[in-house]
């Protein structure tokens, strides 16, 4: 096997790549700590007060809570759905169903503002009115997709002799379901679980047009940068967002890993856990 470095040229590209991306992020850390409403350089000092304002604003409180509740919304209905999914076309085959699945994962590439002006015109001429609802509704349509690209993997690589033999010994096929697939591939489940929770949480676009009177927690940060003394508790805000999101795309990239590493795995273990 041939063990060829990698060209100088490459890993310099990879690195002014990862610099280009993510340092305008780094200024957030940066200026959530100065001692200084104005954001700008040279950094006057350190402080911890952005912070502590951010405990004594009700608006950002329900809006926290709105985010919350639309996004452990959103990744339990678009896990559930995504297990179906990933579950049906990586075990049966039905008619059209690539067709089908291209179909179910089309908002990848869409426009995020076209899905979101979609929904608008639909809602609208339904009657139905805008709420905490009609925003779970769109991430949850952006959100599938996702949750069938890791849960597809998780069940690809299950080892379906252990369903066979579960079968072969007379347990029906949902007892089969959830005693021994659904534990084989329930980091893949958490990995998609803690996903569409980021993505829903940090989503802008689509919570915009479709929220009513609640605002979620990004489009309350966008009212926000409209006023300049409000910046520095943005910036503070926003530091918090990255802590979290960085951590749950951690988790979830470790869950995706154990999951791969653990389908078709530990069969004596879970056969044994059964009968």
């Amino acid at each position: 096997m041939s063990n060829a470095r990698t060209p100088n040229w490459l890993v310099l590209y990879a690195i002014g790549y990862l610099i280009f991306l993510y340092a305008p992020v780094l200024l957030l850390p940066i200026f959530a700590f100065n001692d200084s409403a104005i954001v700008n350089f040279p950094l006057r000092g350190f402080t911890t007060q952005w912070f502590e304002g951010l405990w004594a604003t009700d608006a950002l409180h329900s809006a926290v809570r709105n985010s919350l509740f639309v996004a452990l919304t959103t990744c339990v209905i678009s896990t559930v759905l995504g297990v179906c999914a990933a579950r049906a076309s990586t075990r049966y085959q039905f008619p059209a169903k690539r067709g089908i699945m291209g179909l179910i994962m089309v908002p990848l590439v869409l426009p995020e503002i076209i899905v979101a002006v979609s929904l608008l015109v639909v809602l609208i001429q339904l009657g139905l009115d805008l709420s905490l609802w009609s925003v779970v509704l769109g991430h949850v349509l952006i959100c599938v997709p996702f949750s069938i690209a890791v849960l597809a993997s998780a069940f690809r690589n299950f080892d379906r002799s252990l369903e066979e033999a579960s079968l072969d010994l007379g347990v029906g096929r949902v007892a089969t379901f959830f005693k021994i697939t659904l534990p084989l591939v329930a980091p893949g489940i958490i990995s998609s679980l803690l996903i569409t929770f980021t993505i829903s949480l940090d989503e802008f676009i689509i919570a915009f047009f479709l929220t009513g009177t609640d605002a979620t927690l990004p489009v309350y940060i966008w009212s926000q940068l409209r006023f300049t003394a409000k910046l520095p508790g943005v910036m503070a805000l926003g530091t918090i967002l990255l802590a979290v999101s960085l951590l749950l795309l951690i988790l979830a990239e470790w869950f995706r890993r154990w999951s791969a590493k653990r389908s078709g795995a530990d069969v004596e273990s879970s056969a044994g856990g059964l009968f």
